[in-house]
């Protein structure tokens, strides 16, 4: 692993280059978006939420503003102050309202109206006298009124041209979501080309199989990106073009609403690959040194879905002996850990792979 591998390494301790390859590229297109200003009374967009048609994606922070925090905005509405606005994504297909910026006040609004806090009564403290100790539901009535007419302004925006895809979006996200802990890719990617496609990678995600090799579920998606990875570049791996992250985009976006077969198709291949990596090559194949690889990993899985479509393993014991040499590979090293996500790299990694595995019997 080369000097500074550490700043490629993810929580769950995935090193993947990709990371840091894919943030020194920036976007080729140029984009229209149209963009307009609208101000939302509280108790319409507490309604919206509810329905849901406004959402907040599942990838977002769960809600973290204290007692004291959430009672504050709420006080803020009440006297009339000025409070930050909310950015929101237009769905094109559905007309939804996602919600890109502004998850906590607007929780915070759904909480009050609905009375409940973290499991307690959602009154509130620490704000000015005749407020203190109120709910939604014990406002004087005239208070109540003057939070139901309480504005909100939102920026509701959606992409233009190009017309067929989502790439602006999820350069928002990314841009948007800039405090605490910035947003992983595959979190965005869940949000913006949300689907059965996407409900597939949660679906597998989940499989024993791949919990044998992955290890612990990611808290920000990385398990799902791996087998987005394999997906895509065994599907497409002949048109991969760098950046990674790019690809993978392009790949959900023109991925996220397949046919019921393709769905099953996808699951077979996924589910017949792992079970045959975990059973014959072992966690410790997709780890060449102490983290898991992510270069190493899906070229081992294309490799090995490769060989499986081409007919049933008589001797899946040569498996092993053919994952060793493949990794002791200087070329296949060099792949794997060195600019991972240029197209030579990918493209020698995918054909070192399907070449050590096809030999199998």
């Amino acid at each position: 692993m080369r000097d500074g591998a550490e700043e490629v390494v993810t929580e769950e301790g995935v090193y993947d280059p990709a990371l840091e390859e894919d943030s020194e590229i920036g976007s080729p297109v140029r984009y229209t978006i149209a963009s307009y200003g609208a101000d939302y009374p509280v108790d319409g967009l507490v309604k919206r939420l509810t329905r849901q048609d406004v959402y907040v994606p599942e990838f977002q922070r769960g809600f973290v503003w204290t007692g004291a925090q959430a009672s504050r905005f709420v006080e803020s509405l009440l006297l009339g102050l000025p409070v930050p606005g909310i950015f929101l994504f237009k769905e094109p297909d559905t007309n939804k309202l996602v919600v890109v910026d502004g998850q906590q006040r607007l929780r915070t609004l759904q909480y009050y109206y609905e009375g409940i806090l973290r499991g307690k009564e959602f009154a509130l403290h620490g704000v000015c006298g005749d407020l203190e100790g109120l709910t939604y539901r014990s406002l004087p009535d005239e208070e109540r009124r003057r939070l139901d007419d309480s504005i909100l302004h939102a920026t509701v925006f959606q992409q233009d041209d190009p017309s067929d895809d989502r790439s602006s979006i999820y350069l928002i996200f990314e841009r948007l979501n800039t405090g605490g802990t910035p947003l992983a890719p595959q979190e965005i990617r869940s949000c913006v080309y949300r689907g059965e496609f996407n409900d597939l990678l949660r679906e597998l995600a989940g499989h024993p199989k791949w919990r044998e090799i992955y290890g612990s579920p990611s808290r920000r998606g990385k398990d799902q990106e791996l087998i987005l990875r394999f997906i895509a570049l065994y599907e497409a791996g002949d048109h991969y073009e760098r950046p990674m992250k790019g690809f993978l985009n392009d790949f959900m976006s023109a991925n996220r609403r397949p046919e019921r077969e393709r769905l099953t198709e996808l699951r077979e291949a996924f589910d017949r690959t792992v079970r045959v990596a975990a059973e014959h090559l072992g966690a410790r194949a997709f780890r060449p040194e102490r983290n898991l690889n992510a270069a190493a990993t899906d070229a081992i899985l294309v490799g090995l879905a490769r060989r499986l479509a081409s007919g049933e393993l008589h001797k899946p014991e040569q498996l092993r002996t053919a994952a060793q040499r493949l990794l002791a590979d200087d070329s296949f090293q060099r792949a794997v850990t060195s600019a991972t996500t240029n197209a030579p790299s990918v493209a020698d990694r995918l054909r070192l792979a399907t070449k050590a595995f096809q030999k199998v019997s």
